[in-house]
């Protein structure tokens, strides 16, 4: 048949009939096949393509077809179709049919996110034809299942199609090695232009096959796991205008010379974490306007000639590597409208944009930017609508002309050094912004009402300044788009009238009112969406309200209520499946209330509990990560149900009047546990040796309590131990060597226990590198100090290079909550609650022990230690000359042993030294004059009778002559020996004087008084240590959040 007047054909109008009437679509959203009609030609119907009165072309695509097409349908009919376009359809999974490879005039076939599923047909390889081909894949269309390509495969395919130019298959499962799919393509396909296949499960490396294709301009090969370098040959491809690498686990470093190709245009390499890089010196004469390297370790400075991008509109190099300046040259980007340098260590001023007019996102957050914000920076932006200068060290006040560009919708200046007042606003009733971020900053004096009266808020975060005054809360109904409102940590008070109710306020989800002055609950029963409400560190006082647990629709997230007042909660009450419950730090009493279903922190640490705890405890916390007791007066035994509590991460309950065993099955099951506290309670059994072969502990600290027997041998299964504390039990052990390949330890505290023998691991290296706090005092450890182990402590030599972090414990790490190490420690003669053990903080505390021999000297090499305690041994010789090198040493105590020499002139330049005590030796001659030693007093010397010099006094020596300084030692002997023969015949002579009369309270008294007074003047020595060497050192641990 032929057409006349270019008419459509009646038979090929009758088989679109017959197709629209098998096709299953919705009418109502249907575009196309609804104008298909008899009454008018086929030619003119949307979506068909005629030629020569045959249907050349059809374009089904968007029109929600859900089935009909098979291998009998109708379409197959249109022998001469070059171009078909079913894409964006929904055939729910079906089988691409078979008789596609019927059309073999096509060359034209997009079915790209139809909703097909399974295996390609082989017939699809038949079309010779085919100048562009897509089968792209979303699972938004297909549902779970997706189309592959395994028989037949790639190769198979492509066999065929050389006249190929486009190739999309983006989401089909190709699971090809890099050989494999690499010279099917280049065997195949010489005329590829455009190659995309993101997300098809390839794998690498990219063969050298694939540089045969130079007509390629379009690369996409993002989401795949190639798992290897990219090649240098990718330089070559002279037509290059898009490379999209994108999470594909890239490795090794980027070839530079790929951003030197002329024709590039895209280029993204984001989410490469292990792809390395720098931009080159000179990028003139590039094409670029599009670079995306956000998530790779690119580094180094970006050149000046990034100015000479003149097409550039996107740049994103958030979360890499680079340093140094921003070039003053961006200021030339006149296209530029979208700029992401955040999380990177730029330092520096803030950029100049000025000639980007149609800029309309800047993110510089997390750098090292320093200086003010200048005002003409802000000024003719009036596209600008995000700008994000978080976390950075900017200072000055905040340019009121920020807040009159007219299309700025969000600002987020928090963690800065921001000071001065509220910055003023302008246009308030016309201002677009949404989000108001100044939190973390030095801001000061009033938060005006004006910001109250811009409507389109969602977001207000100003907390953690300076701010002051009295803040009514139903300012805030005002705001009716407001969600999230926080008010933390300034000086204001906020205060809510008696009467009203957040019924008419906006319908918050975030409320944060910490530290606001406030003495009451603000009324929030009608919050319908509040999920996330922090009242902590305020005065509210009384019960927890009833109507509290049904904020949210009873469906509240986060609350926290810690440091207040709270007596109890009001009965009768149902706590919510809330993920965090912190009602730490109030005065709650009475029995402990059932933590809430599925809760997955909970802490009721420092209140006034008193009970036992509730014996099916275990069941509330089958997802619990954090539960912690601690500082309450709880009693009875740990129930054995908390060993159902599995998911426990942190468990502390610490500081109670818990006894009993230690469940065996708490540590059995403990393979999440990383903090186990228990200390200071009054447990008696031993240390059940049962810890799990992948045991994940950190923290174990038992201390205070009453625990017997040996170190468990099972505790070398916790390899990642940090801080173990066995400290005042009756531990009955050696020295744990079986502990020495944990190399993660930190602070092992071991002191007041049974432990004996030596601490020499013979023939067993410890790998103890990380050791920064060591204290075995007060046990009856002997023989010679361990030369060699101390030269393993690496920690403790850094000489202060050491970074300034504090040994923490990550919770729950998206929302920044974690568990923080404290220990207490006497240092500098008095005992000290250190909030944070400072990665660089040191101490060694061997004391009251049976030490013998010389201090060695390589304790000179531990330059970062802060505190050091060999008090109370046995040890001899002279005080090493390397103490000089202890330049950070702030405590040194060598008090009461046998120590003789000279005091070396060396420690006369320990300037940060502010506790020295060297009492109860056999030191000689004078003390070495500098204003540091100087500075203590005569106690830090006493009881060395050859020493002399100031701080001693006349009264405290005999300046030594030839005649007398070889028999100091002797005499000192001699004559303390005298001392206490008389006073003690004193003593008894009196006892036995007034013996018949010590029942007589009167006599008694003085009786007792007396021997007080004569034993402190035997035992002076004793008064010294009892002010200067009170060390207790064991893990105090706290949650902070």
């Amino acid at each position: 048949m032929t057409s006349i007047n270019g008419q459509c054909l009646k038979d090929e109008q009758l088989s679109l009939l017959h197709l629209k009437q098998s096709l299953k679509f919705n009418p109502n959203t249907s575009t196309k096949l609804t104008t298909w009609n008899s009454s008018i030609d086929c030619c003119g119907w949307r979506g068909v393509t005629c030629g020569g009165g045959r249907v050349i072309g059809l374009d089904l695509s968007n029109e929600s077809i859900a089935g009909g097409i098979d291998d009998s349908s109708r379409l197959f009919d249109l022998q001469r179709l070059e171009s078909l376009n079913l894409a964006f359809n929904y055939f729910h999974g079906r089988n691409i049919p078979s008789r596609f490879g019927k059309l073999i005039y096509l060359r034209y076939l997009n079915m790209s996110n139809s909703g097909y599923a399974g295996q390609i047909p082989t017939e699809i390889s038949r079309l010779v034809n085919l100048v562009f081909l897509d089968l792209s894949s979303n699972k938004y269309f297909s549902g779970d299942k997706s189309m592959k390509l395994e028989n037949p495969n790639l190769a198979t395919l492509v066999q065929n199609l050389t006249l190929l130019k486009e190739l999309h298959l983006d989401g089909l499962n190709l699971s090809a090695q890099g050989n494999e799919w690499c010279q099917a393509l280049s065997t195949s396909l010489p005329n590829l232009q455009v190659l995309s296949l993101s997300n098809c499960f390839l794998s690498g490396p990219i063969h050298p096959s694939l540089a045969k294709l130079q007509s390629l301009s379009i690369i996409r090969l993002d989401n795949n796991n190639l798992s290897a370098p990219v090649p240098d040959f990718f330089a070559n491809f002279s037509n290059l205008r898009i490379l999209l690498f994108s999470s594909c686990d890239l490795q090794g470093t980027f070839p530079a010379n790929v951003f030197k190709v002329s024709t590039l245009e895209i280029l993204d390499l984001s989410y490469n974490q292990e792809l390395e890089g720098n931009l080159p010196d000179s990028l003139h004469n590039s094409s670029l306007k599009t670079l995306v390297l956000s998530n790779t370790k690119f580094s180094g400075s970006l050149p000046e000639s990034v100015g000479a991008l003149v097409n550039l509109s996107r740049i994103e190099l958030g979360s890499c590597s680079f340093t140094g300046v921003i070039p003053s040259s961006m200021a030339n980007l006149t296209q530029l409208i979208y700029l992401d340098f955040s999380s990177n260590m730029f330092t520096g001023q803030i950029p100049y944009f000025q000639k980007s007019k149609n800029i309309f996102y800047v993110d510089l957050s997390h750098n090292r930017l320093s200086g003010e914000i200048p005002s003409t920076h802000c000024e003719g932006h009036q596209n600008l609508s995000y700008i994000d200068l978080r976390n950075n060290s900017l200072s000055g006040s905040i340019p009121s002309s920020l807040f009159a560009i007219p299309s700025l919708q969000k600002v987020q200046l928090s963690l800065n050094q921001l000071g001065g007042q509220f910055p003023d606003f302008s246009n308030v009733s016309l201002s677009l912004l949404d989000t108001l971020d100044l939190s973390s900053n030095n801001l000061e004096g009033l938060i005006p009402n004006r910001v109250f009266d811009l409507k389109r808020l969602n977001v207000l975060l100003l907390s953690s300044n300076k701010f002051n005054g009295t803040i009514q809360l139903d300012r805030i109904q005002k705001l009716s788009n407001l969600t999230r409102l926080d008010l933390s940590y300034n000086y204001v008070t906020v205060e809510s009238a008696a009467s009203s109710s957040l019924s008419s306020y906006p319908q918050l989800n975030t409320l944060n009112l910490a530290s606001c002055n406030l003495t009451k609950f603000p009324d929030l029963s009608n919050q319908s969406q509040l999920t996330m409400l922090d009242l902590s560190e305020n005065q509210i006082t009384g019960l927890v309200p009833r109507w509290i647990w049904k904020v949210g629709n009873g469906s509240p997230v986060y609350l926290n209520l810690s440091h207040n007042h709270l007596d109890g909660l009001e009965q009768p009450y149902s706590v919510p499946s809330l993920n965090i419950l912190d009602l730490h730090s109030n005065r709650l009493k009475g029995r402990i209330p059932n933590p809430p279903p599925f809760v997955t922190y909970v802490d009721y640490s420092n209140n006034n509990f008193a009970s036992v705890i509730p014996d099916d405890i275990g069941k509330d916390l089958l997802v619990a990560i954090f539960f912690s007791l601690s500082n309450n007066g709880l009693t009875g035994v740990i129930p054995k149900s908390i060993c159902n509590a599995t998911s426990l991460q942190v468990l502390d309950l610490s500081n109670n009047d818990l006894n009993g065993e230690l469940p065996a099955c708490l540590i059995e099951r403990s393979e999440n546990l990383g903090v186990l506290n228990l200390r200071r309670n009054r447990f008696n059994s031993s240390i059940p040796n049962n810890f799990p072969r992948h045991c994940k502990l950190k923290t174990l600290d038992v201390s205070g309590n009453l625990l017997e027997g040996p170190v468990p041998q099972s505790l070398i299964n916790c390899n990642i131990l940090e801080v173990l504390d066995l400290g005042s039990n009756k531990i009955n052990d050696g020295f744990p060597c079986l502990l020495r390949n944990i190399f993660s330890l930190r602070a092992l505290v071991l002191r007041n226990n049974a432990f004996q023998g030596s601490v020499h691991c013979l023939q067993k290296a410890v790998k103890w590198t990380k050791l920064q706090i060591v204290d075995i005092a007060s046990n009856e450890f002997s023989g010679l100090l361990p030369n060699t182990v101390l030269t393993k402590w690496k920690a403790m030599m850094q000489d202060g290079n050491e970074t300034h972090d504090h040994l923490k414990f990550e919770v729950l790490h998206l929302d920044h909550l974690y568990y923080q190490d404290s220990i207490k420690v006497v240092n500098k003669g008095l005992e000290m609650n250190l909030v944070k053990i400072l990665t660089a903080f040191t101490i060694i505390d061997f004391s009251n022990n049976k030490f013998e021999g010389p201090i060695p000297d390589s304790i000179g090499q531990l330059r970062a230690l802060y505190v050091l305690n060999l008090s109370h041994n046995a040890l001899t010789g002279q005080i090493p000359s390397s103490f000089g090198n202890l330049k950070h040493v702030e405590s040194l105590d060598l008090s009461v042993n046998n120590l003789d020499g000279m005091i070396p002139l060396q420690i006369a330049s320990l300037t940060f030294l502010s506790f020295l005590n060297l009492s109860i030796n056999h030191l000689h001659g004078r003390i070495p004059t500098s204003t540091q030693l100087q500075s203590f007093s005569r106690e830090s010397f006493i009881g060395n009778r050859g020493l002399y010099g100031p701080p001693l006094t006349d009264t405290d020596y005999k300046v030594p002559t030839s005649e007398d300084t070889d028999s100091d030692s002797s005499s000192i002997l001699t004559s303390r020996g005298f001392i206490i023969s008389a006073e003690l015949g004193f003593i008894f002579g009196l006892g036995i004087v007034i013996g018949p009369l010590i029942y007589w309270k009167r006599w008694r008294k003085w009786y007792y008084k007396q021997v007080a007074r004569v034993l402190c003047n035997i035992f002076t020595r004793l008064n010294i240590e009892s002010r200067n060497n009170r060390r207790r050192a064991h893990a105090n641990r706290t949650r902070r959040h």
